[in-house]
């Protein structure tokens, strides 16, 4: 245990004592302990901003639909593999499937600006061909949201299944022998016996999940922002970088990251307490 423990201690524990930085006026010369206090200056800076309202509606708009697409499909994703017969057809599903996720986030990105290109992309090809005019879709405000969530379910849901064809793996056999017995339908069988079988790794993963709502990908969204949808596309993350990190004004992207921070983990304690409460499974 002691090569994961130092992991921690060294780049994640120690690391969070420089979240002072965020009340400090940081000076390279003085350091980040020398440098002087400064309070909520940067806080205030932040909500001050009448940008700070929109990027912080578009960061919890683009997490919130993410969970709800991204949640569900993983699981019935599992449960439908869960009851393929043909070991053969199960493997090359799952490779399909799975292959995705080990895609990088460049190349990703290029996949999608190609497909969805407006004049030679195979998804406007395919709208000319059936009378439609071709779309931009990462021109319009509206559909990026849905570009991002739908192309990010596409390349992790079979990764994310594994998880839960793991917990089927747990089941015990005798519960599906009773249920045949019993004369139960695949229906049944999935709502009585697969579910609660797969209840507490959806329980954990669940809460995880809301527990990073404020922390949504910045690699791909930035990759993808153009001037067209930046009324959607421009997230807490990206707006630190460009003004915090690239102007080096490092006390104020550690402020709104402190922010963030701070949201996830009250996010995480109500409803690691919710689900303790409701299904008696919780991180702790």
């Amino acid at each position: 245990m002691i090569p994961p423990l130092l992991y921690f201690l060294i780049f994640k524990y120690i690391p969070m004592l420089n979240a002072v930085l965020a009340f400090k006026n940081y000076n390279v010369t003085k350091g980040i302990w020398g440098s002087p206090w400064v309070g909520f200056k940067y806080f205030n800076l932040f909500f001050d901003n009448p940008a700070s309202l929109n990027l912080i509606k578009n960061t919890l708009f683009i997490s919130l639909y993410h969970l709800i697409v991204g949640f569900p499909i993983p699981i019935v994703l599992a449960l439908a593999l869960n009851e393929v017969r043909s070991a053969r057809f199960k493997r090359v599903v799952q490779m399909v499937t799975y292959a995705p996720y080990f895609i990088s986030t460049v190349v990703m990105v290029s996949m999608i600006m190609l497909f969805l290109s407006p004049r030679l992309g195979i998804a406007n090809t395919l709208l000319n061909a059936v009378g439609f005019e071709s779309v931009n879709f990462l021109g319009s405000t509206g559909l990026f949201r849905s570009v991002y969530v739908w192309t990010d379910v596409w390349q992790t849901a079979g990764y994310s299944a594994v998880i839960y064809l793991a917990a089927l793996a747990g089941v015990d056999p005798s519960l599906y022998e009773a249920a045949k017995v019993d004369g139960a339908s695949r229906l049944q069988k999935i709502r009585n016996v697969d579910l609660p079988g797969l209840m507490p790794a959806a329980v954990i993963i669940l809460i995880l999940s809301v527990g990073n709502i404020m922390a949504v990908g910045f690699e791909k969204i930035y990759l993808l922002q153009n001037p067209l949808n930046l009324g959607t596309s421009e997230i807490i993350s990206t707006y630190v970088y460009k003004v915090g990190l690239l102007n080096a004004n490092y006390s104020f992207a550690t402020a709104v990251g402190l922010f963030n921070s701070v949201v996830n983990l009250i996010l995480l304690l109500v409803v690691n307490a919710a689900a303790r409460k409701i299904s008696n499974n919780s991180l702790w």
